[in-house]
Formats: C-alpha cells, sequence, structure tokens
C-alpha cells in the first residue's frame, strides 16, 4: 500500500468520526474564540427563561435575556462564562453557575485549494487538525503531490478567501510531507486557525522513453536517482544501453540534453531516454 493510499484510510476515518460523533453530544474547545454568525447553546442550570439558543449577530454581540446586549465577539467560550457568571452575580442570581458551547459554528474557516475532490471553505469546529478539516474536502484526487503546504497570516486576519504562497504580506507557509503525515511525525500537532489555507499541489512528473520495459510518464518523488527512475519505468530492456542514458531537461528557458550518472537526481519536467545498445 502506498503512503497516499495510507493517508486516504486515515482521512476516511476522520470522516467517519465527524459522521459518528461521541454521544456525549456538542464538543468543543473551551479556549475557542467565539465570532460573529457563530450560534451559542447557553445554560444558566436551575433557570430555563434564560438558557437557550443564542446568536452573535454582525455586530459581534448577543442580547441575552435579563441582562441585555453583551459583547462576545472576541472572547473564548471560557471567558464568556465568566462574564455572564458576572454579570448575573449582579442583582439576578446568587451564585449562577453558566454553561456555553458551540452549538453551530459560522464565523471562522480555513481554505482548502488544489488537488482535493471537493476545494473550497472549510468551518472550523472547535480545535481542528489537518487530517480533519482534509477529511472534510473529500480525498486526494489521483494527480496531488507528495507536499502540503499551510499558509496563514502572521497578524491579525485583514482579507477574506485563501492566502496562498507567495502573498503580498506578512505570511507564514508550513510545509507537511504525506509520508510524514501517514506515520504521524507531522501535521498531527498543527492546530488550525481561522484564514489558513491548505494547498495541495499537482505532483510533479518525469518521463522515461527509449528502451525500457514500461516507457510513460511517473509521479516525481523526493530524491528520484535515475537508478530509481529507470526501475519505475521496469528496467532497461536486452536491447537497451543503461549506460547511456540521456536526459532531456528545460533550463532557463533552453532544452540541454545531459548525460547523467545513475546516481544523479531527476527533475521536475526531465524526460529519460535510453537508446538502443551497438551491438
Amino acid at each position: 500500500m502506498t503512503a497516499l493510499m495510507l493517508v486516504l484510510a486515515l482521512i476516511v476515518g476522520a470522516q467517519t468520526a465527524q459522521t459518528n460523533p461521541p454521544a456525549a453530544g456538542r464538543q468543543s474547545s473551551r479556549d475557542y474564540t467565539i465570532g460573529a454568525r457563530d450560534v451559542l447553546a447557553i445554560t444558566v442550570f436551575g433557570e430555563t427563561d434564560v438558557s437557550g439558543r443564542y446568536t452573535v449577530d454582525s455586530a459581534g454581540t448577543l442580547d441575552f435575556r435579563w441582562i441585555g446586549r453583551i459583547k462576545a465577539e472576541g472572547l473564548t467560550l471560557r471567558q464568556l462564562e465568566d462574564l455572564l457568571v458576572k454579570r448575573l452575580k449582579d442583582g439576578y442570581l446568587v451564585d449562577p453557575q453558566v454553561s456555553v458551547e458551540v452549538e453551530q459554528y459560522r464565523s471562522q474557516n480555513v481554505y482548502v485549494m488544489g488537488e482535493v475532490r471537493t476545494p473550497g471553505a472549510v468551518s472550523i469546529t472547535g480545535e481542528m487538525r489537518l487530517l480533519d478539516v482534509l477529511g472534510k474536502a473529500g480525498s486526494f484526487t489521483p494527480a496531488a503531490g507528495s507536499v502540503i503546504t499551510i499558509t496563514r497570516l502572521k497578524g491579525p486576519r485583514t482579507v477574506d478567501g485563501p492566502v496562498l504562497p507567495g502573498s503580498a504580506g506578512d505570511v507564514e507557509t508550513i510545509r507537511v510531507n504525506v509520508k510524514d503525515l501517514q506515520s504521524g511525525v507531522a501535521g498531527q500537532e498543527i492546530t488550525l486557525r481561522d484564514g489558513d489555507t491548505i494547498y495541495v499541489p499537482k505532483a510533479a512528473t518525469f518521463y522515461v522513453t527509449g528502451y525500457v520495459r514500461t516507457p510513460g510518464p511517473y509521479t516525481l518523488e523526493a530524491d528520484t536517482t535515475v537508478l530509481q527512475a529507470l526501475s519505475l519505468a521496469g528496467g532497461v530492456t536486452e536491447r537497451g544501453a543503461g549506460n547511456r542514458v540521456r536526459i532531456t531537461r528545460i533550463v532557463d528557458g533552453k532544452t540541454v540534453e545531459i548525460r547523467p550518472k545513475l546516481t544523479d537526481l531527476v527533475q521536475p519536467g526531465d524526460t529519460l531516454y535510453v537508446p538502443q545498445r551497438y551491438f
């Protein structure tokens, strides 16, 4: 099983976990930052009159019964609980117990672009990891590359929509190798933020022609040597001259021909040609 297939299996697992959430009900990080359009479930224990569903409006406020309008945007769930406890103690309840959960996440998004089945915005639902979001974006296409990039603004979010590598502004780019993601070496510790853009690039390819058993295009993995490239193509045939391999490569916009060593690295877009033996 290839590394890409193993990652797809992990993604399917992530989708299954989201489709079948724990029986305990809504799960929210206490440090989730509330935003406009989020729908909150606020419970004041023993007080059914004020407990209920509250929507944060476009101004970032909500109209809480008894207290009136309060600013919720920018607060964590824990901070809003503390604020409500403080306000309810001021002439309403002696010892209020308050719980705030997110019923619907509408304020924060990340973006998945490139070689995935369903690119676009994905709502952040609490503390989401890379595999969670990739699961929501479907699976990789067959043309997907082996390195995923996550691009994020270093400061406050100032633009709507995806932020791609090379965009203007102070951005940070995180690279995650698909094999490392599959093995758990990388990606698990990355908590996504509002506005992050996950980009799955198209895989680089090279071509093998001439006297090999299976000529054609191949996906270029990191550190692929000429010898490994020939092996991927089934090896040199009995009529091929494996010691006279030539590479056609574009260098500074010009086509050049190279006589490589078998230990040299193949580059994206290379065409390897194995000529016929002299005798």
